[in-house]
């Protein structure tokens, strides 16, 4: 049972550690909305502000900042929740249930402290941007990925047996 919640702690308290010291590298070393390229016309990082949840939603709601705390701290507990119940096979589950719990956490943690997330890397193919996006970000898509990726495994599973 502890070796369980050593890998939930070794996968998202760094996916945290790493998300927090980029975005206060971020809030140091650029202005607000200054940027620097990586790739032309594909990549560059950029100190960006989100107040509201994925692609701006809820961006100029009343409510945003206690809904959006309120929402990130069921799915941490929900995550939690859910991985007491994961079987030992269920590796796949308890990786994609920590970088979602890292992530979570991750963004709470800056809207908490500032009401809002700091992004910072862009992605662009010439004049047409994909939204800001930071390691929290990156770990909460990677980790529902994996989520379906499971699904699909085990659906696949379901029907050889039948």
């Amino acid at each position: 049972m502890k070796n369980r919640y050593l890998f939930l702690a070794a996968v998202s308290l760094p996916v945290i550690v790493l998300d927090q010291v980029t975005k206060l590298l971020i809030v140091r070393k650029l202005a607000y909305h200054e940027s620097i390229t990586v790739v032309e016309n594909f990549f560059e990082i950029i100190h960006a502000r989100n107040p509201g949840a994925a692609f701006s939603f809820l961006r100029d709601s009343s409510f945003r900042l206690p809904f959006l705390i309120t929402v990130s701290i069921v799915a941490s507990v929900a995550v939690i929740a859910i991985y007491r119940k994961l079987r030992p096979e269920q590796k796949l589950v308890s990786l994609a249930l920590a970088l979602i719990l890292g992530g979570a956490v991750g963004n709470l943690i800056d809207r908490v402290r500032l009401g809002e997330v700091v992004d910072f890397l862009n992605v662009h193919w010439y004049q047409h941007y994909w939204p800001a996006f930071n390691v929290a970000d990156s770990a909460l898509c990677v980790g529902v990925g994996l989520l379906a990726l499971d699904m699909i495994r085990e659906e696949k599973r379901k029907k050889k047996q039948c």
